[in-house]
C-alpha cells in the first residue's frame, strides 16, 4: 500500500536549485509561523517518501541517507506498517492505555520481552519519545535501588528534556542557554575518548575502566542508581566501543548493584545488522531502551527490563497520556512483521559491506578522512586535520552541503561536528546506495581540495 497509485521512482533527480522555488516559499511561511528554535538540515519540503527516495514539492528526488535520523529503517511507506495502521485507524485512534486497555500495547511488550537481549524474565513499559524512555528508566532504577546518582559517559546523547540534557555531553545546540540542569548526573570517560592520549588501545580501555572505578568509589557505590550507555554512541559520532569495554562496564555495574541501562534508541531495531547493537558485545542491559525505528515513523518508545526492576514502581508511577498510542503500537507490530524473514537484517549487513568497499580507500587517498566506522547501516566518516588531528567541522559541513546540492541527504554529527553519518533505510535499492555513495565520495575529494588542511596531500 502506498500513498499514490504510481510508485515513486527510485532514482536521484535534481531539477531545480536546492532548495527549489516551492520549498523556498513554504520555508518563508514556516519562518512566519514556527519558532526559530527549530533548526533544519536541508530546507526542502517533502511531498512523498518511498524506498530510499525523498521527493520534494519541486519534484527533486533525494537519496535518503538519514531515515529521519534512524527512524524509517523499514522505509517511510512499508506496506506491513501501513496495513496495520490503516486497520487500527478504522477502529479508534486513542483511549489512553491508563484509562482503558487495548491488546496491541501488550503484543508490542511481549515482542520486546522476547527479543531484547537478556536471558531473564522481563517486563516492558511503552512511552512516546526516546527522552521519555531514558527518564523513565532513571525513575525505575531509582525506585528499585533507593539510590539517586546516574553515571553517563563522554560523547553521550540521551535526549532534549531537562534530565536527559544533563545526561547528554554536547553543549551546542542541545544544552546551551537551558541550564541549570538536574544534579546527581556524573560523567566518565570512555576508552575511545582517551584513545588520542596513547597509541595502545588496550591501555586506553584499561585507563577508562580505572577512571570509572575511581569515580564510583569516590562518589560512593551505594549512591548510584544507574549506569547509562549507548552500545554505539550516536550523536557523539557513531563511536563503536573498544572490544571488551561494555562487558567490563556490565561487570562493574553488577558488582556495585548499579542498574545497567543500554540506550539502543538509535542503534536498535536492526540498524546495525542485528536487532540490537548490544548483541555484538555479548551483553544485556538490566534495562534496554528502544525508540526511533520501533514504530516505523510513529512516536513510540519502550523501556524493557528485568521484571523485579520494572515492577518496583508503584501503580500509577509510570505512564503518559499518549504512552503506547494504539496507532503507534499497530505500526510497531508492522515493523516486527517486516523483520520476521531476516531480510532487513541481511540488508543492513550488505549496506555495510558496500559502503566500506566504496569509502574505505579514502583513508589512503584523502588525508583529512581520519576514520570510517560503525556497524551495519549505521556508519560514519570523521574528518580531521592530518597533522594536528584536530576536528574539521568546516570540511564536514562543506561535504554535507555538497551532497545536498547533488540530491543526497546526509547528516552531520559528532561532539565536534566533524562527522558525517550514514543512516540509509534498510530497504534502499543497491543501485541507489551505490549512486549515493559515489556522490559522497566525489564530494569528499572535491571539498578536501577546496578546503585543505596544512600539510594535506590529495592523491
Amino acid at each position: 500500500m502506498t500513498t499514490s497509485a504510481v510508485p515513486l521512482v527510485q532514482a536521484r533527480h535534481v531539477g531545480t536549485a536546492i532548495p527549489g522555488p516551492r520549498s523556498k516559499a513554504l520555508h518563508a511561511q514556516r519562518a512566519d509561523q514556527v519558532s526559530s528554535g527549530f533548526g533544519v538540515t536541508l530546507p526542502v519540503f517533502i511531498d512523498r517518501a518511498e524506498g530510499g527516495i525523498l521527493q520534494d514539492v519541486d519534484g527533486n528526488r533525494f537519496i535518503d541517507f538519514a531515515s529521519g535520523i534512524a527512524v524509517t529503517s523499514v522505509g517511510a511507506t512499508h506496506p506491513m506498517v501501513q496495513a496495520r495502521v490503516a486497520e487500527q485507524l478504522g477502529k479508534f485512534t486513542h483511549t489512553c492505555y491508563m484509562v482503558t486497555e487495548y491488546d496491541s500495547f501488550t503484543k508490542v511488550a511481549a515482542w520486546l520481552n522476547k527479543h531484547v537481549p537478556g536471558n531473564f524474565d522481563k517486563r516492558t513499559a511503552l512511552f512516546s519519545t526516546g527522552a521519555e524512555a531514558v527518564e523513565n528508566a532513571i525513575k525505575i532504577a531509582r525506585a528499585a535501588t533507593g539510590r539517586n546518582k546516574v553515571l553517563v559517559f563522554e560523547d553521550a546523547y540521551h535526549g532534549r528534556s531537562l534530565l536527559t540534557m544533563a545526561m547528554t555531553a554536547k553543549e551546542n545546540p542541545y544544552k546551551m542557554n537551558f541550564g541549570p540542569f538536574p544534579g546527581e548526573v556524573l560523567r566518565a570517560a570512555t576508552s575511545t575518548s582517551l584513545q588520542s592520549k596513547t597509541t595502545d588501545p588496550g591501555e586506553a580501555t584499561a585507563e577508562a575502566l580505572m577512571q570509572v572505578e575511581r569515580l564510583i568509589t569516590a562518589q560512593g557505590s551505594d549512591g548510584f542508581a544507574a549506569m547509562v550507555i549507548e552500545p554505539i554512541q550516536g550523536e557523539g559520532g557513531f563511536i563503536v566501543p573498544a572490544p571488551g569495554f561494555l562487558a567490563a562496564l556490565r561487570e562493574i555495574a553488577t558488582r556495585n548493584g548499579i542498574v545497567f541501562v543500554v540506550d539502543e534508541i538509535q542503534s536498535g531495531m536492526g540498524r546495525t545488522g542485528k536487532l540490537f547493537a548490544s548483541e555484538y558485545e555479548g551483553i544485556a542491559g538490566d534495562i534496554t531502551l528502544t525508540a526511533k525505528a520501533l514504530a516505523g515513523g510513529l512516536p513510540l518508545s519502550a523501556v524493557t527490563g528485568r521484571t523485579e526492576l520494572m515492577n518496583a514502581v508503584h501503580a500509577g508511577g509510570l505512564g503518559g497520556t499518549y504512552a503506547g498510542n494504539p496507532l503507534a503500537c499497530a505500526a510497531a507490530l508492522g515493523v516486527f512483521d517486516a523483520f520476521e524473514d531476516g531480510i532487513l537484517l541481511e540488508n543492513a549487513r550488505t549496506i555495510e559491506v558496500t559502503t566500506r568497499e566504496m569509502l574505505e580507500p579514502l583513508l589512503k587517498e584523502v588525508d583529512a578522512v581520519g576514520d570510517i566506522r560503525g556497524r551495519g547501516a549505521m556508519l560514519a566518516l570523521e574528518f580531521v586535520d592530518p597533522t594536528t588531528k584536530m576536528p574539521r567541522p568546516d570540511l564536514a559541513a562543506a561535504i554535507n552541503a555538497h551532497c545536498h546540492q547533488q540530491g543526497v541527504l546526509t547528516l552531520v554529527c559528532g561532539t565536534n561536528g566533524n562527522v558525517i553519518r550514514l543512516l540509509p533505510p534498510l530497504v534502499i535499492a543497491h543501485g541507489l546506495l551505490l549512486d549515493g555513495l559515489a556522490v559522497l565520495r566525489d564530494a569528499i575529494v572535491a571539498e578536501s581540495r577546496i578546503l585543505p588542511s596544512t600539510g594535506v596531500t590529495i592523491l
